[in-house]
């Protein structure tokens, strides 16, 4: 029997959560719709109490026992996956790279759940592209509490990618960029800022949580014709922290990988 669970029908399952319903902005019951949440690890038991756990908050969830049955499913469909990085012959963060490359689930958001400690796979981790860490052994609370901010965020985001798609901006807190007149606005003041400057904030706002190294920074940012030394984009990065005051703490240093910006809400 696959372990693939569909959990549609399960009693648990039809207990919707206030907060799911907020999310969709619908105060329907017996229809309301409910963020489906894929859950990837090869330890039956784990799969078993976080889907427990999860639907009692209102969510509907899927497990698959490997990435290779996870990759099979139709991940569009999914809010979060929550990911194990040790697994059988594809890891985690082998999983999580191919759904980066994807177009279709490169914005799925991932917590990756690990036995693994040390700066360098949270590191890893981070690098690829997930939204949290949670280490095992599990706590149930945590679990649901970073569930719940990561989905938040996740909303946000999209709300704001959609406001700003319809008028070419991008948005962040009290940093407004407008694509069109290439100019930045910082807590309702209009900010100086050079062209290379302004590429690198936009770069990090449209790319959040995403570490690039001083290469990427360079391929993404500088006009190909122009030789540039890799310590030309840390004092650009310095001067651009300067020069978005309070925010500039949001652009963090990830030694020996490079920089991303890190959003607080």
């Amino acid at each position: 029997m696959s372990s693939y669970c569909n959990t549609f029908n399960s009693p648990v399952s039809k207990k919707k959560s206030n907060f799911a319903a907020e999310m969709y902005g619908s105060s329907r019951h017996n229809d309301s719709i409910v963020m489906k949440i894929l859950v990837v690890d090869d330890e039956l038991d784990i799969c078993e109490i976080l889907q427990y756990n999860l639907e009692t908050e209102g969510y509907e969830v899927v497990i698959a026992n490997s990435a290779e049955e996870a990759l099979e499913l139709p991940l569009q469909e999914f809010a979060l996956i929550l990911l194990d990085v040790m697994m059988g012959e594809m890891s985690g963060f082998q999983m999580a790279r191919k759904m980066k490359d994807n177009p279709a689930t490169a914005s799925i958001p991932i917590i990756f759940i690990t036995a693994l400690d040390g700066e360098d796979n949270l590191v890893k981790g981070l690098n690829i592209g997930a939204d949290d860490y949670i280490a095992k052994p599990l706590s149930m609370k945590e679990v649901k509490a970073r569930v719940r901010a990561v989905l938040r965020r996740s909303a946000q985001l999209l709300s704001q990618q959609v406001i700003a798609a319809a008028n070419n901006r991008i948005y962040y807190e009290g940093i407004t960029l407008d694509l069109n007149a290439k100019t930045v606005t910082l807590d309702g003041e209009e900010l100086i800022c050079t062209k290379l400057e302004f590429e690198l904030l936009s770069f990090f706002l449209q790319h959040p949580g995403k570490v690039f190294s001083r290469e990427d920074l360079l391929k993404y940012c500088w006009p190909q014709d122009v030789l540039v030394l890799d310590r030309t984009v840390d004092v650009n990065i310095t001067r651009l922290r300067k020069k978005i005051g309070k925010y500039g703490k949001q652009i963090k240093t990830r030694v020996g990988y490079g920089y991303c910006f890190e959003r607080c809400d």
